[in-house]
C-alpha cells in the first residue's frame, strides 16, 4: 500500500538523514521511479524532504542528518496524517506506522496529528451500492509483487470455470475499489481482475520486471484500450439542457455536448460498446431524449418500446 511506504520512507530518512532513490528502492523493495515518486510525494505533502544533486547527494530530512522526526512543523505533521489517515483503518500496518510516528512528534503537535489522522473517512461504497470487500488475494499479491515471486492463479474469466495460469506479478491497481493485477504471461503483459482470482500459490521462482516498466504507464494502456472499446458506437441525441449533466453522469468521459438546436434542445454525442447498450441507457428517459443517428440505436430503441408496450399494456 502507497501510503505504508511513504510512513517507510519518512522513518527510512529518519534514521539515515539522507538517501538516494536507489538506496529507498532497495530498502523498499520497489523500483527506483517508485521510490523517487513517494519522495516527490512527502514532499507535495509538506514534509521538509528535499533532493540535493551531484556527487554525494540525495534526498534528506531538512535541518541536517541528526534530524529526526521532531524536525516537522505543526502544518507538516498535519498534511502527513491528512495523507496517511484514511488509509489507517483497512491497513494494520499503517496503524502501527502512524503510532510509531505519533510518539515520535513533539508533544505539542501530538494532539493536531492525531486529529488530522481521523479528519478524512473513505467511504468506497456508492450511493445505493453495497460496500466491496477486499479481495482476499490482495495481501498474497502485494507480497508477491514486493519479492519478484511468481505466482499460479486459478483465475475466473467470463467464458466458464477458473482456468490456471502461472503468471509474474507486476502490480496492483485500485479503481472505483476495484482491484487489477498487471502480470506477465506467457503471452505477454495480461491484467486481470482480482476479485476473478479464486486460488493463488505462491512459487518459489523468482523473476524481473522488464526494463523500463513503470505500472502508472501500463495501466493509463489498459485505461486507453478499455475506453476506446467502450466507445465503438456513437449516437448524437437531443435533450433539455437541465439534464446534460444527469446524461453526463450516466455516460461519464463518452457524453459531449456539441451545441444547442433552434427549438432549444440541446445536441449531445454519447458513446457505449454497440447501439444495445446505448439504447439501454436512453430507453428510461422515454420521451425526454430523441435519438437523431444511428439508425441502429433508434431501431434498438424501437424494439424496446415494443417488448414494453406488449408485455406491460392492458
Amino acid at each position: 500500500m502507497r501510503a505504508d511506504r511513504l510512513v517507510a520512507a519518512l522513518l527510512v530518512l529518519q534514521a539515515r538523514g539522507q538517501v538516494t532513490a536507489a538506496q529507498l528502492a532497495r530498502e523498499l523493495e520497489v523500483s527506483v521511479a517508485t521510490a523517487r515518486r513517494d519522495l516527490e510525494a512527502l514532499s507535495a505533502a509538506g514534509v521538509p524532504v528535499y533532493a540535493q544533486p551531484g556527487r554525494g547527494g540525495g534526498w534528506r530530512l531538512l535541518g541536517g542528518a541528526r534530524t529526526d522526526l521532531s524536525g516537522l512543523t505543526a502544518h507538516e505533521a498535519q498534511a502527513l496524517f491528512l495523507l496517511v489517515g484514511p488509509a489507517a483503518p483497512a491497513a494494520p500496518a499503517v496503524r502501527s506506522a502512524l503510532r510509531k510516528l505519533l510518539r515520535a512528534l513533539p508533544p505539542t503537535f501530538r494532539a493536531d496529528a492525531e486529529a488530522a489522522a481521523g479528519a478524512v473517512v473513505v467511504d468506497p461504497a456508492r450511493w445505493g451500492e453495497p460496500e466491496r470487500e477486499r479481495p482476499a488475494p490482495v495481501e498474497v499479491l502485494q507480497d508477491a509483487v514486493v519479492r519478484r515471486r511468481t505466482v499460479r492463479i486459478g483465475y475466473e474469466g467470463r467464458r466458464g470455470g477458473p482456468a490456471e495460469r502461472l503468471v509474474d506479478p507486476w502490480g496492483l491497481v485500485v479503481k472505483d475499489d476495484v482491484w487489477y493485477l498487471l502480470a506477465g504471461t506467457a503471452n505477454g503483459r495480461r491484467t486481470f481482475r482480482v476479485d476473478r482470482i479464486a486460488q493463488i500459490v505462491v512459487t518459489g521462482e523468482t523473476f524481473e520486471r522488464p526494463a523500463g516498466f513503470e505500472p502508472a504507464e501500463a495501466w493509463d494502456d489498459v485505461v486507453d484500450a478499455m475506453e476506446r472499446r467502450r466507445s465503438a458506437l456513437t449516437a448524437t441525441v437531443l435533450i433539455d439542457p437541465r439534464f446534460v449533466p444527469i446524461l453526463r453522469e450516466h455516460f461519464g468521459r463518452h457524453c459531449q455536448a456539441m451545441g444547442t438546436e433552434a427549438d432549444g434542445r440541446a445536441r449531445v454525442r454519447v458513446a457505449a460498446p454497440d447501439a444495445l447498450t446505448v439504447a439501454e441507457q436512453l430507453a428510461g428517459w422515454g420521451g425526454r431524449v430523441e435519438v437523431v443517428e444511428p439508425a441502429e440505436v433508434r431501431a434498438e430503441l424501437a424494439r424496446i418500446g415494443t417488448e414494453l408496450v406488449e408485455r406491460h399494456q392492458t
